[in-house]
């Protein structure tokens, strides 16, 4: 193997492993680990899913409020797609994301989401990071009533 196609596995590689980071931080509810994820300076877009946009920080802040209304979810990483250009790369990767939702009866129900993250990453010097991620709808089911203003906004 080449040395340039080397670099390209090893980068693929850790794209991989940082999308991986991202969804067991915020599974794992660690949203300060979410630093070794995006740069101070990222843009992040959760609209197509009934979240907010805006800066990493402001992001970051929103996060627990706004998941601490579940009291479970995973975010399943796969089917990730890489363009690798030097210090810079692009991806889009798909993600299945269930999640336990509360009836205001009493009980729990769950709902599943798919959707994509169209991220933008740049090689740091504390490795890759991502600098963009846009949430893009692929479906939802067993939404509950009361959310559907939310996660299926008009």
């Amino acid at each position: 193997m080449t040395p340039a196609a080397l670099q390209r596995l090893a980068d693929r590689l850790e794209l991989e492993a940082l999308v991986i980071r991202y969804a067991n931080a915020i599974d794992r509810r660690d949203f300060a680990s979410l630093d070794s994820v995006f740069t101070a300076d990222a843009y992040i877009d959760y609209r197509a899913m009934g979240g907010i946009d805006g800066p990493y920080p402001v992001v970051k802040q929103w996060l627990p409020q706004a998941l601490g209304h579940f009291p479970g979810y995973m975010h399943l990483i796969s089917n990730c797609e890489f363009q690798i250009d030097g210090d810079r790369a692009h991806g889009r990767i798909a993600c299945f994301n269930p999640m336990v939702v509360p009836r205001p009866e009493g009980g729990t129900d769950t709902m599943f989401l798919g959707l994509w993250y169209l991220d933008a990453y740049l090689r740091t010097a504390d490795g890759w990071r991502i600098t963009r991620r846009v949430e893009e709808k692929s479906y939802d089911f067993n939404v509950p009533a009361w959310l559907k203003a939310v996660v299926n906004p008009a």
